[in-house]
């Protein structure tokens, strides 16, 4: 990203190629809209190589992830007739995709989740952030993020077995 930043705009289609699917999927987890995210998705890679500039040799996938945020709450909240807000969306299961049960039994665990909470393990359960990471996307502390997610995982636990 280093030399992205310094105008080699060819390197970005390497930095598209590992990590366009990982955006999608963070994306797609929050929102559950396959055209949102794809479109969201690009978006993102657009504002990478757009404010290029900014990047200030930090590690890029927080960097990442903070624009991938952004990206999601400017997009819903400008388009508000059709989406909800950030903070009100919910996981929809896709009438066409027939995960495994367990999967979506999680989901639905998921869903019931506060979108912070849901946000927070998504990111460091699902696409692996470590919780340094996690802090500089979020803006806050690694101590007080390792509470956030432990805090989280405890009523994901109680979501999930309760409906079983």
């Amino acid at each position: 990203m280093a030399k992205v930043a310094q105008g080699d705009l060819d390197l970005l289609k390497i930095l598209f190629k590992r990590h366009h699917l990982h955006v999608y999927n963070f994306l797609y987890k929050m929102c559950r809209d396959k055209m949102l995210s794809e479109d969201v998705t690009q978006e993102v890679f657009y504002n990478i190589m757009r404010y290029r500039a900014s990047y200030k040799n930090g590690r890029f996938v927080s960097w990442m992830f903070t624009i991938a945020r952004n990206s999601l709450r400017r997009h819903l909240q400008k388009t508000k007739v059709n989406h909800e807000d950030l903070d009100d969306v919910s996981y929809r299961l896709i009438e066409n995709e027939e995960p495994k049960e367990d999967y979506t039994h999680l989901l639905r665990a998921l869903d019931k989740l506060n979108p912070s909470d849901r946000e927070l393990l998504i990111l460091n359960r699902f696409q692996e952030i470590k919780y340094a990471e996690l802090a500089n996307i979020v803006g806050s502390t690694e101590g007080a993020v390792k509470t956030k997610v432990s805090r989280a995982l405890k009523k994901l636990k109680v979501i999930y077995f309760e409906n079983l």
